[in-house]
């Protein structure tokens, strides 16, 4: 079975997010890295050159594959900001009509900024994804 290439990393998360260009993306991960650290009560972790995750749990695909994974993450993307919410975003739809402008993916929200979005709601999202992983 092929090994997984994402890996976490010895990698210091803060010194990665120190490198994001742009002062106001920036900031919105930082505030993000605090809300997900609160969440998890996990240190951030760098997964691979660009993700920043925290807390792991085991992954099981329908296929048998196992994997160890972060139970939530993000990476500041040049396009937007992309959260990881593990479990898949279909379980949250009455949080996600509340949140604000973003797009979506599979298990991922693609924010221009927090600018656009309610705080409130995406720590109640961010917090029931991890609930929901955990089980």
């Amino acid at each position: 079975m092929a090994e997984n290439k994402t890996k976490a990393t010895d990698q210091s998360a803060v010194k990665f997010l120190d490198t994001v260009q742009d002062p106001q993306r920036r900031q919105d991960c930082f505030t993000v890295l605090e809300m997900m650290k609160k969440a998890t009560r996990s240190e951030p972790k760098m997964w691979g050159p660009n993700i920043v995750g925290f807390g792991t749990y085991r992954c099981k695909y329908e296929s048998g594959r196992e994997l160890d994974w972060f139970l939530t993450g993000f990476s500041p993307r040049k396009q937007n900001l992309t959260l990881y919410i593990m479990g898949g975003l279909d379980p949250h739809a009455g949080l996600l009509k509340k949140l604000g402008k973003f797009k979506t993916g599979k298990a991922c929200l693609y924010l221009n900024g927090l600018k656009d979005i309610d705080l409130a709601t995406l720590r109640k999202l961010i917090g029931q994804s991890i609930k929901l992983v955990r089980k």
